[in-house]
């Protein structure tokens, strides 16, 4: 996906990920904001389904509509998982009408008492809603006149919220990088260009530890900007461009000069990195919480929510899919309120 730069205020930082794992709890109709038209998702159904075409068919299918809808891998793996337990407990080659919403709603309990095991409320909810988007999909494109799924209710499970920086100690971090990067003795670049970066992207430690020298772009020093690439198809809708503030570009020009790097921006290990923001973090006096890629991506989300940026930008700047971005939004909104 090819985007303008995301303008971006004054400041700089999720995984918010869900952080990064990106497991949905939505229901369908987070879902539904993605599924085509009846006309214009059925042609694309491989094979072809009906009504009476068996459960498996339709999960196959089902798997090519993910990856072409641009799905998180742990998404749809977490999917495949719950729908292999879901034919395993109806049968493979059960006919789509036969299934009913009796049948879903004892699914859950055969499951534990079949495994042995007892599910967290997360995982419980995260199952409804395979089956609520599963079914919602195939209803959405036509191949069942009712859907099963619709009346389950969904099992409310709540994560706690993250710990984001407050906007002094912001201000303090980036004091404490830009001094290090003046020191009189060994000054060094690397801090201050990481988190300013973080800061003001939101990106994931592993967007940041793959990006390119080619993905910075300070051929208009006054709005530099970083591009970050996909290279799979599946997660195209991921690839964006981010505008950065004036600041960025001498910091970029110092750290460039200090350690020369030939292809990758940062050439280290993550971990190396976590370590910088977390030595970081120690001397910049900040103690109610770890600074590390997920706190400040979740703390650039919340400032730039709270500075009024609309949410669908939002969720493209932190190359969130729509599953994902309803439960970050919900945490988005109460962070903010405090």
């Amino acid at each position: 996906m090819s985007e303008t730069p995301t303008s971006h205020p004054e400041h700089f930082e999720n995984e918010l990920s869900s952080t990064p794992r990106e497991q949905p709890t939505a229901s369908p109709s987070a879902e539904a904001t993605q599924t085509p038209a009846p006309s214009a998702a059925t042609p694309d159904l491989a094979p072809p389904l009906r009504a009476h075409s068996p459960l498996a068919d339709a999960i196959a299918a089902f798997d090519e509509y993910m990856v072409r809808k641009g799905f998180s891998e742990n998404t749809i793996k977490a999917f495949q998982n719950d729908l292999k337990f879901l034919s395993e407990y109806l049968g493979g080659d059960t006919k789509l009408y036969h299934i009913t919403t009796q049948a879903l709603d004892d699914f859950l309990p055969w499951l534990a008492e079949n495994r042995g095991v007892h599910f967290s409320a997360k995982t419980q909810a995260r199952r409804i809603t395979t089956m609520k988007v599963f079914f919602g999909w195939l209803h959405g494109v036509g191949v069942i006149g009712v859907d099963p799924a619709e009346p389950l209710v969904q099992v409310q499970a709540r994560t706690p919220l993250p710990i984001i920086l407050r906007d002094s100690d912001v201000r303090t971090l980036l004091l404490k990088a830009q001094d290090i990067s003046r020191a009189r003795e060994a000054p060094d670049a690397r801090p201050y260009l990481l988190v300013s970066l973080l800061l003001q992207t939101g990106i994931k430690k592993s967007e940041c530890a793959r990006l390119m020298l080619d993905d910075i772009d300070i051929s208009q020093p006054q709005s530099p900007s970083v591009t970050i690439r996909y290279r799979e198809e599946r997660y195209k809708h991921k690839n964006r461009t981010l505008g950065l503030t004036a600041t960025f570009t001498p910091a970029f020009q110092q750290y460039l000069e200090q350690y020369k790097p030939k292809e990758l921006l940062f050439e280290c290990t993550p971990r190396n990195l976590e370590y910088v923001l977390e030595e970081l973090g120690e001397l910049a006096g900040i103690r109610y919480v770890q600074v590390g890629f997920e706190t400040l991506r979740w703390t650039c989300a919340v400032r730039d929510f709270r500075n009024g940026m609309p949410e669908e930008q939002l969720r493209q700047k932190l190359g969130l899919s729509k599953i994902s971005w309803r439960e970050t939004s919900e945490k988005l909104r109460l962070l903010a309120n405090r």
